[in-house]
């Protein structure tokens, strides 16, 4: 019989910040007055990367909260369908759990509808609530921009990087949503503060731009983003691809073909899938084409959470593509 061994459990990822409900329209290229049926799906990109992670074996985590109903219950329930461990996830008594609408008019605008009034349950998240051990513990960290927008999950996200003290693969999403902020400049000025604490930082490049100033190039962006203290920038590019930048140099990777139905939640199963290859130890090219076939993958359902790809699926992608 093994004996259980005292200390905390160490997660493969741990992701930290923003869930809810997702209401996706069941009808495309009409406005949400015209559309007749909506689908309930888990949503949040740090959620979303953690139900990546999970699709390809890793033991994930999520840190954050919901609020105490029927939604939250929903939440709880798809994590753990889903293999997430949902150990972390909190309650706020006096928030509802948010929900997010869009709409979708392909190959590339998706108006996103947040309700998250007055505020939401994961921006409630606090400092004294963290299980700091966990976070050390956890192989990657993966928090975002969006924790950083007000207090006292402003606080917590940089308590949990503190503690975190770039051990391991500690990443920083670059997801700037404007609504959630009173300006880029305030934005910046947060961000300035979570690099250091951070090892990989990943966004395309409008947050690029926000987190270190406009540059003349992708490249010159992730330039940027090492100086300030990361060794692995990635900088994704749309149709151009995307970009990445460690110590052994500069890789770019071309755009995976793809008839797009919902982009929403291509980037999350990037980031997924990146933590699974940094994971994994695979070169740095090899992580970033593997993560944009995830994302393309994605960008071809209309769902993000359940259309979160296996590892099988996405090396079909790249197999496909190669004999093209």
């Amino acid at each position: 019989m093994t004996v259980p061994q005292p200390g905390p459990v160490a997660f493969d990822v741990v992701t930290m910040g923003r869930v809810g409900v997702d209401i996706y329209p069941q009808q495309v290229g009409v406005g949400l007055e015209d559309v007749e049926s909506f689908g309930k799906y888990l949503g949040g990109s740090p959620t979303n990367v953690a139900v990546a992670a999970a699709r390809y074996g890793r033991a994930a985590a999520v840190i954050t909260k919901t609020g105490a109903d029927p939604f939250g219950r929903f939440v709880r329930r798809s994590l753990e369908g889903y293999g997430v461990d949902p150990r972390f996830v909190g309650t706020s008594a006096h928030l509802p759990t948010p929900v997010t609408f869009c709409e979708i008019f392909p190959p590339d605008d998706f108006p996103l509808y947040f309700y998250r009034f007055p505020t939401a349950p994961d921006l409630d998240i606090r400092p004294e609530e963290l299980d700091l051990e966990a976070i050390r513990a956890a192989r990657v960290f993966w928090v975002t921009v969006t924790g950083l927008c007000q207090e006292p999950s402003r606080s917590a996200t940089l308590a949990a990087l503190r503690a975190r003290a770039r051990s391991g693969i500690t990443v920083l999403d670059l997801d700037y949503r404007p609504m959630f902020w009173d300006s880029a400049v305030e934005a910046r000025h947060w961000v300035a503060e979570a690099l250091p604490h951070v090892t990989v930082a990943v966004g395309n490049r409008e947050e690029c731009a926000v987190a270190v100033g406009p540059a003349e190039s992708p490249s010159a962006t992730a330039r940027e983003l090492r100086r300030a203290g990361v060794s692995l920038a990635v900088v994704k590019q749309g149709p151009r691809g995307v970009l990445a930048l460690d110590g052994s140099g500069e890789v770019e990777v071309p755009p995976m073909p793809v008839e797009v139905v919902n982009g929403l939640g291509a980037g999350d199963a990037f980031g997924g899938a990146l933590c699974h290859g940094l994971l994994a130890g695979w070169p740095t090219e090899r992580v970033i084409r593997f993560a944009n076939a995830a994302g393309a993958h994605v960008a071809g359902e209309l769902a993000c959470a359940p259309a979160m790809p296996t590892q099988a699926q996405v090396e079909a992608k790249l197999a496909e593509v190669a004999g093209v």
